[in-house]
Parts: structure tokens; sequence; C-alpha cells
């Protein structure tokens, strides 16, 4: 398994001149990405920082903030993306927790980091000035070569903090990368379509999004911070592929005043996750955008593939499987698996229904160096869109994949 550097300069050298990221009027190929994101490496590497160490971000989803992620994959850096309407409190439990070296935050962050006790004494680089952020992507440099190896950590993500202060959950770049592929092939992603880059990266969804877009030489299309008459701009002005949004997202864009279905034509395929959807949304959003693809991914905490209808069932009983709910998933590994003896002397058990089945997996966490117990392969506790549990579902209701 190829390390997240290795892999995106792997599709900067197949697709060079394909669209690699997007914001507003701009957009960036995948070669001159490269040249900024090398830019940005060599500038956080004069800022004294090393493989290894950990760097802290609160920003929106903008493509400075796309850009600082990939050049910390490259570099060997671990990024540890917070909240950007985080408080000064918050921050100062990340920055300590993480023993991070250096911040990076955008305006949205700023009245945080302006409240943190911590943050004077680390590197704080702003988006904007002449030692921001922005100004060291605009930089010259050699081309960035990969320093992390597929074993290393990439990224720290924190708990929401609902039973106690937040904890840092790391994982490593052969876990990123892995779960970025499984996104494309559940989602059915094709060579070089287009995502809209909303959900933030400080969670697993956004950071899904821009990883598995590389992998597939597509493109990311950020936007900032969510409004409907701004998504829908993204949507026309980039043609937007592939949407995987919550489902109130989703609720906002199809009741809006502005929405029409002629401009969301180029959108083909649908995903959510972070809740369930209802059926009434699921009609709704069948009616408006007439999918191919319309994914399931409600649940990722507790198990790797998930359900996928290529048209969405007309009968209620049927459109209930897109839920995902324990009672009717069946587990065709499991059936495969049960139908062979575990041993020559004892009797087949029959296939138990997924709500039954405790299949355990690594995590893909790595081992932290800071002290924190639970941060080993596989003992890890579980936040949206880290898989525990495996199980390959299907449904006896639709089309299912």
């Amino acid at each position: 398994m190829l390390d997240l550097g290795t892999s995106f300069i792997a599709s900067v050298e197949r697709d060079p001149g394909a669209m690699a990221v997007a914001e507003g009027d701009l957009t960036i190929s995948y070669s001159d990405w490269y040249c900024r994101i090398s830019a940005l490496v060599d500038a956080l590497g004069q800022i004294g920082l090393r493989k290894g160490d950990m760097l802290v971000t609160a920003m929106q989803n903008r493509w400075e903030n796309a850009s600082l992620h990939w050049a910390c994959q490259i570099a060997g850096i671990v990024i540890t993306p917070v909240n950007w309407r985080v408080t000064a409190d918050e921050l100062d439990h990340a920055l300590r927790d993480s023993e991070a070296r250096v911040l990076v935050h955008d305006d949205a962050a700023s009245e945080a980091v302006a409240g943190s006790a911590l943050a004077a004494d680390l590197n704080v680089l702003p988006l904007d000035g002449d030692q921001g952020l922005a100004a060291m992507l605009a930089g010259r440099a050699a081309d960035a070569v990969p320093q992390a190896g597929a074993d290393d950590m990439s990224v720290m993500l924190y708990t929401s903090g609902t039973t106690s202060k937040p904890k840092g959950v790391p994982r490593h770049h052969r876990a990123e990368r892995a779960a970025a592929i499984a996104h494309v092939a559940q989602n059915m992603y094709g060579h070089g379509e287009r995502t809209l880059g909303v959900m933030p990266l400080y969670h697993t969804m956004g950071i899904r999004s821009l990883l598995s877009a590389s992998v597939i030489g597509g493109a990311f299309v950020c936007l900032p911070r969510f409004n409907v008459p701004d998504a829908l701009d993204a949507i026309e002005k980039h043609g937007v592929d592939n949407l995987y949004l919550v489902p109130t997202l989703y609720h906002d864009i199809v009741h809006h005043a502005s929405f029409t279905p002629d401009r969301v034509a180029s959108v083909r395929k649908l995903g959510f996750a972070g809740a369930s959807m209802t059926d009434g949304l699921l009609q709704k959003l069948a009616e408006a955008f007439r999918p191919e693809l319309f994914v399931n991914h409600y649940g990722s905490s507790e198990i790797y593939t998930f359900p996928s209808a290529r048209t969405l069932p007309p009968n209620p009983d049927q459109r209930a499987a897109l839920r995902l709910t324990r009672d009717c998933a069946w587990c065709r590994w499991a059936r495969l698996m049960s139908a062979r003896p575990a041993h020559p002397d004892k009797k087949a058990k029959s296939s138990p229904p997924c709500r039954e089945m405790k299949l355990s997996r690594a995590t893909g966490t790595a081992p932290k160096r800071t002290r924190r117990p639970f941060a080993t392969a596989g003992t890890s506790p579980a936040i949206a869109g880290t898989s525990t549990k495996t199980a390959i579902c299907s449904s006896p209701a639709g089309p299912m994949t």
C-alpha cells in the first residue's frame, strides 16, 4: 500500500493537465497544484517542521486548506484539523494534547486564536500576509519528494467530546489510502469525476472526499462554507458529478427557492452519511436529481461496506433497505463463512443477521508517540468514518451493490 504523498504524485503523473482543485473562478490542474504544494512543503521545512511533527489547523474548506493537507502528507507532517468554529479553550486542548508545533488558521478562527493561551508559544501561520499560508503556496521550489511511509501517521482527528474532553484519534497513511479506495469503490466513482468539497476537512467525510478525488484523477471543488446559492453555483460552474453530504444539506438544497433540476443536471451520484434519511427526502432527491447511483453511507463507524441502489425502489419497504438498518441487511460474508464448518467435526451454523455479527478488524489507527493508551492499532475508539467492523451487506429488496 502506498503512502498518500506517493499516491498524490502518481495522480499528477497520470493526469497532469486535468483539473485537480477549484474554488469560485479559480481552477488548478494537477501539475500546477503539485508545484504549489511543493513550494508549501519547502516553506514548512524552512520554519522547522520535520517528519512526524504535529500541525494543527482551524480553517474552512478553501483550496489552501486542501493544499495544506496534501503538503503534510508528502512531508510526513501529521495534520490535526479542528473545527473552525472552535473556542479558545477547545483550541488550547487540541494544541496541548497533540503537542502541536505549528498552528495554521484563517479568519474564521481568528477570535479563538487570539484568545488562546498556548498559541503565543507556537509558530502561528494565518492565511494571508507576507508570512502566511497563501504566500507560501505562491513560492517556488523543487518538486517535493514523499517523506512518509505507509505505516507513518497521516492525520489525527478529534472526537466531538460529548462525554468528556475530545480525544485525538490518529490514522496512518495505509489506513487513509485504503479508506479512500474503498470510498471510490462504494460510491462507484469514475475517472475524472468531480466532487463538491463542502463537508469539512476536520471530519472524515471531508477528508474522504478530498483523497478519493485524487485517487480517480478527479477534482475537489471547494466550498469554504455551505450555503445553497454558492453550492448551486459551484455545481453549475464546475460540472460537479458527485455529492457526498449530510441529509440536512440535501434538504436545504432541494427546498431552496433558487433550486431547479437544471442547475444540478451534471450530478449523477448521490451519497449521504452523518444521519439517517427520511423516505420523503429520499423520494424528493430521486425526483430532483434522478441519480444513476444513490449510496447510503450512514453508520460508517460500525461497518465498512455499504448498500447502494442504481435506482430508488418504488416500494416504501424496499426504500427502507437503503437505510442500512440492522434488521434489513444480511451479511453475505457471514453466510459464506457459516456454510463452511470451522472444524471437520463441527456442523455449520445458520447464517445470522448483521446485528449478531461481531466481526472485528484493524481500525487503521497508528501507534501514537504521545501518551494515548488507546492509540494503538485495533484499540482506538470509533469516530465517524473509522471502520471497526467488516460486513459486506446485501438486501433482498431492490438492486443493491
